[in-house]
């Protein structure tokens, strides 16, 4: 595999992840809680999309092919995509939605801090742009823990389900193949084996104020690397992509 193959690669797992966590949130949109939450759910999906059209734009570039962000978020199957497993699962209910987006936010808190080291300026500048919208996020969803893990009996039990739910795909955050070590090696990528600490810092803290367990070692699900991904995404791909592959090359 050459840098230039592995780097395309790279802004496809940031850029697709992007897409997919955004187009989640986005299914909220007009079924919040509360509007000002509807509002704040569909801010994050547009700070989501924003992402993902940098890191996808910058991916075509590498390639080289022609490809625009729009070919490679509309005109690829399933098994082409590299978001991480966690970001395709369903919304579920509002518990489930917050506890998704801490556990990834908190992730790319962290990610992105030490991507504004790359060797590679773009990289660098993307993953700075991108640094100070994810802190709003970890802020926004690390709040929602607090406020339903400290709740009611019902909050309580339903961020715990929510939990034991989700916690299966988050090893897969941090999975390493030979596209993360040859950009590590190079100082473009990011080690994930130094972030994992952190992240583990983060949710440690979080779920103590919360008073709500750390889940102990568990089996992981993975695959996202290798685009195996859950049964999930196909039908949000599906939903993502109708109107592009209905009316290709449309413009409003």
């Amino acid at each position: 595999m050459t840098k230039q193959e592995a780097l395309f690669e790279y802004c496809l797992r940031i850029g697709d992840t992007g897409v997919v966590l955004g187009q989640r949130l986005g299914e909220w949109c007009g079924h919040g809680p509360v509007l000002e939450e509807d509002i704040a759910m569909t801010n994050i999906a547009l700070d989501l999309i924003g992402q993902a059209r940098g890191f996808l734009t910058y991916a075509g570039e590498v390639e080289g092919k022609g490809r625009s962000e729009d070919d490679l978020a509309y005109m690829r199957s399933d098994r082409e995509y590299r978001d991480v497993l966690l970001a395709e699962q369903p919304n579920g209910d509002f518990a489930v939605t917050m506890m998704r987006q801490f556990l990834i936010s908190a992730f790319y808190h962290h990610f992105f801090q030490a991507l504004t080291k790359s060797k590679d300026s773009t990289l660098a500048a993307l993953g700075e742009k991108s640094l100070k919208e994810v802190t709003y996020h970890l802020r926004h969803s690390r709040d929602w823990m607090l406020r339903l893990g400290q709740g009611t009996e019902e909050s309580r039990r339903r961020l715990l389900a929510a939990l034991d739910e989700l916690w299966t795909y988050t090893g897969d955050l941090f999975d390493m193949d030979t596209v993360d070590e040859l950009l590590v090696r190079e100082g473009i990528g990011v080690d994930l084996k130094s972030i994992r600490p952190l992240w583990e810092h983060t949710v440690r803290e979080t779920f103590t104020e919360a008073e709500i367990p750390y889940p102990a070692d568990s089996f992981m699900q993975r695959g996202s690397r290798d685009g195996r991904h859950t049964e999930h995404l196909g039908h949000l791909l599906s939903e993502l992509q109708i109107l592009h592959r209905s009316i290709p090359n449309a413009q409003w």
